[in-house]
């Protein structure tokens, strides 16, 4: 079976990635663990961290951050709408 894949991002102020994928599935990426380092300490800069988008595939940031697309589907929560 293949992983459904990245189609819709929207980054929230708390550092929270709103994930729509493929196969209709709605899900929330907490990115903070992932905020340290030279690489990835530059998603610190809140704008910056909101100019993330999808490649079809996955989420990036401008300068090539990314998440594997496997953590990204399976660390993520499913979003409960109200």
């Amino acid at each position: 079976m293949l992983r459904p894949t990245a189609q819709k991002v929207i980054a929230k102020d708390d550092y929270m990635l709103d994930i729509e994928f493929d196969n209709g599935e709605r899900k929330q990426f907490d990115v903070k663990p992932y905020i340290k380092g030279e690489w990835y300490g530059k998603l610190q800069d809140i704008s910056y961290f909101k100019a993330v988008e999808t490649d079809g595939f996955t989420i990036v940031w401008p300068d090539g951050q990314d998440i594997c697309p496997d953590e990204l589907y399976e660390m993520s929560k499913t979003l409960v709408l109200g």
